[in-house]
């Protein structure tokens, strides 16, 4: 039987379920007409009405029934096929239609298989093509991947505005020093893909790297590069070299191809032990030097009294031996002694790092001018002095005076002058005017260097102490001048310094961890309105003594998972069981396979619910029944003092939204539907990872449904009858 004719045929019993009752109800009604005419019109009426209207029900209903069937074959079965090809064409290639229904549907199924295996075919062969052109760029990721491998050093690649865009596991481990308290459960600091690097360095030492990158580019220097030692959060201190990453852009002007820093490359070394080893050696010198002074000086008294008085008496002689004995066993005893002790006989000494004198002196007037808006011009500039300095704390201590000179005296303009005396540099600051007291100078050198509203825990005399040398303060009294003299090590040239290369290093140390699309990723602070494209994610799952947060259950493991640019980070994570401080309940440990002795002796929620904030910083929370775990996270609020306060999706509220005609929406059956293989369900790290997955593909379905950004995405699954749900 054709299309054609079922359908007339379904119309006509249709028909026939909603007319016939009421025609066979007239039909008897004129065959009593005689019986009407004899008894009378009511007394038919009321014998025949009550038949005739049960007949008429039966007829509708069984009519709405047909309705409904034809409905739900035809309507809702072509609905529900319509989600399943968006599944086939969006996010799982290898989905079907399940033929199933009337004939013409089942027909309509197998044409959209055929239409998918073809699309298969040609994508297929597409892949191919692509793979094959690829192949030179796969080659030159595979050197790099060797490259980095190789290298001694940890490195980092960040965006100008200091997101992560590469990092190596060198990197990873230096700045596991970073790590505090219970953050080190992590595995160390918390360097990871568009994370910023201002959480590990201080961002006014980067910007001034940067700056000093751009003026020398400026300059179409070779040397485009800045160096720089800082202390990270635990005490140790790191070398870093920064290097521009170059792009180009054309010059307003002309067709001149100006360079233009689109990022920075970082080498960093932990020079902590080095500087400790060359530290202790100085100390061992200078005390070695110190203590043997006196004893030599009367060793050579003696040896010279001996040498002059050939026939001294025997007692003098031997008295001026003795002395020679008891002062040389004394300096073996220190020596001794020296050896093992010297370590806390003299305070450390910062290291510094070769830079160009003039250079300084630029970025110091930059720094005045605009910082202070006060006018400044160059004297007298050597420009073939290097100098040995922090260049950072350097130009802080002189933007440090030129504030205090401008606060006190209304000074208009200051002048520089950089000029060598053997080997000591000297920077000085000078001014014309007013002159300043030597206990006004004694004053400032204690003072935290405060310029506006940034601070600095350094004081001048700090800065002299760092660099082994000193401020003066000299006036120039024929010409009413004054001005404040920096004292500073003269550094050879680059020419004439001796390069040492870093021991060679062998070591797992590939770039596991790089996406350079984050080139133009900028802050992640939150915003609603941002595609969900171009924001960062945590997703998270907890397993839990029980179904009831409300009840006293707890938290015995957190498992999360950074997704950014669409891609699940799976080295950037948090695994961690938690003693719950409570049995388990005997019910659900064959469910999530925790048992009492893997929660004994583990951190508390208190220790690691710090390091699961701290994680998800700046991110968006995703999660599977989130309501679920995120009332576990609330109910700690007011023990632990953390808010999680940042916007929460959840793939069981999105599944609705996407696919609202499927009948469940639990994890395992989504992630059936968009081709996705579960593995490790029930642990924490496990399901977090099939929900990252999850939710990655989603994106491109959400964004079909026109829902693109973040607050699209919110609004859309509070819309859904599974928001209602409470714990």
């Amino acid at each position: 039987m054709n299309a054609r004719t079922r359908f007339i045929l379904a119309i006509v019993v249709l028909g026939l379920l909603m007319t016939a009752p009421f025609l066979l109800t007239v039909a008897v009604f004129y065959a009593d007409l005689n019986e009407a005419q004899r008894v009378g019109f009511h007394e038919v009426m009321d014998r025949w009405l009550p038949i005739g209207s049960l007949m008429t029900v039966v007829g509708l209903f069984f009519g709405l029934q047909l309705l409904r069937a034809l409905f739900k074959q035809y309507v809702q079965g072509l609905m529900a096929m319509a989600e399943t090809l968006r599944l086939m064409l969006g996010a799982n290639r290898n989905f079907r239609v399940t033929p199933e229904g009337p004939p013409e549907v089942q027909e309509l199924a197998r044409a959209a298989n055929d239409l998918a295996q073809q699309r298969d075919a040609l994508l297929n062969d597409v892949a191919a093509q692509i793979s094959e052109a690829s192949a030179s760029v796969e080659a030159e990721k595979n050197r790099l991947a060797a490259l980095m491998s190789e290298l001694a050093l940890g490195v980092v690649v960040c965006n100008l505005d200091g997101r992560i865009l590469l990092y190596n596991n060198r990197a990873r481990l230096q700045f596991q020093a970073l790590a505090q308290g219970p953050t080190s459960m992590s595995g160390g600091a918390l360097i990871g893909l568009g994370r910023s690097i201002f959480s590990m360095l201080e961002r006014a030492q980067i910007a001034h790297a940067l700056e000093h990158i751009r003026q020398r580019l400026k300059k179409s220097s070779t040397e485009a590069v800045a160096n720089f030692i800082t202390t990270t959060r635990s005490g140790l201190l790191l070398r870093a070299q920064m290097t521009p990453v170059l792009g180009v852009q054309e010059s307003a002007e002309a067709t001149v191809q100006v360079p233009l820093v689109t990022g920075y490359v970082l080498t960093i070394e932990n020079i902590t032990k080095s500087f400790e080893r060359e530290t202790q050696r100085d100390q061992a010198l200078q005390s070695l030097t110190d203590g043997s002074r006196s004893s030599l000086g009367n060793i050579r008294a003696a040896v010279e009294n001996l040498i002059d008085n050939p026939d001294m008496e025997t007692a003098y002689r031997e008295r001026f031996v003795g002395i020679i004995d008891e002062e040389t066993a004394r300096m073996s005893e220190r020596l001794a002694k020296t050896t093992t002790e010297f370590a806390d006989s003299l305070k450390t000494r910062w290291p510094l790092e070769d830079v160009l004198g003039m250079d300084v002196v630029a970025a110091a007037q930059r720094r005045i001018e605009d910082k202070l808006k006060l006018a400044t011009k160059c004297e007298e500039l050597d420009d073939s002095l290097w100098i040995r300095a922090d260049s950072f704390a350097l130009i802080q201590a002189i933007t440090f005076l030129a504030s205090r000179l401008q606060d006190h005296y209304d000074i208009r303009e200051l002048r520089f002058r950089l000029i060598a005396d053997g080997k000591m540099a000297f920077i000085d600051l000078i001014w014309s005017g007013t002159t300043v007291s030597s206990e006004t100078l004694y004053t400032w050198e204690l003072e935290s260097m405060t310029v506006g509203n940034e601070a600095s825990p350094l004081t001048l005399r700090d800065v002299a102490q760092r660099h082994g040398g000193e401020i003066w303060y000299q006036r120039e009294k024929a010409v009413h001048r004054a001005f404040f003299r920096f004292v500073l090590p003269v550094a050879a040239t680059p020419e004439a310094q001796h390069i040492e290369h870093a021991p060679h290093a062998h070591g797992d140390s590939r770039p596991e961890y790089y996406d350079f699309n984050l080139f133009n990723f900028s802050d992640t602070r939150i915003d609603l309105d941002r595609k969900l494209t171009d924001v960062a994610f945590s997703v998270f799952d907890t397993e839990t003594t029980g179904l009831e947060p409300s009840a006293g259950d707890e938290i015995i493991q957190i498992g999360a998972v950074r997704a950014i640019n669409g891609r699940l980070l799976r080295q950037e994570v948090i695994d961690q069981i938690i003693d719950p401080q409570r049995p388990l309940r005997p019910e659900g440990i064959p469910i999530h396979g925790i048992t009492e002795d893997m929660v004994r002796g583990q951190p508390t929620i208190d220790v690691v619910l710090p390091m699961f904030h701290e994680f998800c910083a700046d991110t968006v929370l995703v999660a599977h029944n989130a309501a679920f775990d995120m009332r576990f996270l609330q109910l700690k609020e007011a023990r632990t003092g953390l808010v999680f306060d940042q916007p929460v999706l959840d793939t069981l509220l999105l599944s609705a939204v996407i696919h609202p005609s499927q009948e469940t929406h639990k994890l395992e059956a989504i992630a059936a539907r968009l081709g996705i293989n579960v593995i490790g369900r029930h642990t924490a790290l496990g399901d977090a990872f099939v929900t990252g997955e999850v939710f990655l593909k989603m994106i491109p379905l959400l964004n079909d449904m026109g829902i693109h950004t973040l607050r699209q995405a919110l609004e859309a699954a509070e819309k859904t009858y599974l928001a209602r749900v409470k714990y």
